[in-house]
């Protein structure tokens, strides 16, 4: 299996980027894994929610192949914790899936047309994050639930 996670916009602090760089390498020893970043909406400023969201959607669905298994983020997903993440992590590749792709949206969350299309939702929080410190806890969150499929120490409870 491969994963895939798709944000839109580029990580606007070097901070950031490095720790998602420091887990994006870690997580390559684990499975194969690429990290999509789609361009920023031009002239959002002039575009209403609803068009910006219809663009960034646009934009995700352009990526995905007629296989892929979608899984946003959302505020409204399910929510799990470690141990049940790296279960879940574990299901999908006993499925025979080829890629699961998780996607970050915009400011405003996700068009109509992706809802449609996805196969899934996830939570990482009641609390409402960044979409730039999402990127990190996601991809943490992944090499934490294979660390935990291996039984390695990183994870303790």
């Amino acid at each position: 299996m491969q994963i895939t996670l798709i944000a839109i916009g580029k990580t606007d602090k070097a901070e950031l980027e490095q720790l998602i760089d420091l887990y994006e390498k870690r997580l390559k020893h684990y499975i194969k894994f690429e990290f999509v970043v789609l361009p920023d909406i031009k002239n959002s400023k002039n575009l209403s929610e609803a068009q910006q969201k219809e663009k960034e959607g646009e934009l995700i669905l352009s990526q995905l192949q007629p296989t892929d298994t979608l899984i946003l983020l959302d505020e409204k997903g399910k929510q799990y914790s470690s141990l049940e993440f790296a279960d879940y992590l574990q299901k999908k590749m006993n499925s025979g899936l080829k890629n699961l792709v998780l996607a970050i949206g915009g400011p405003y969350g996700f068009s109509d047309a992706v809802y449609a299309k996805c196969n899934g939702k996830i939570s990482l929080s009641k609390m409402t994050f960044s979409h730039q410190m999402v990127r990190l806890f996601l991809v943490e969150q992944l090499y934490r639930g294979f660390t935990i499929l291996r039984n390695e120490p990183y994870h303790h409870q």
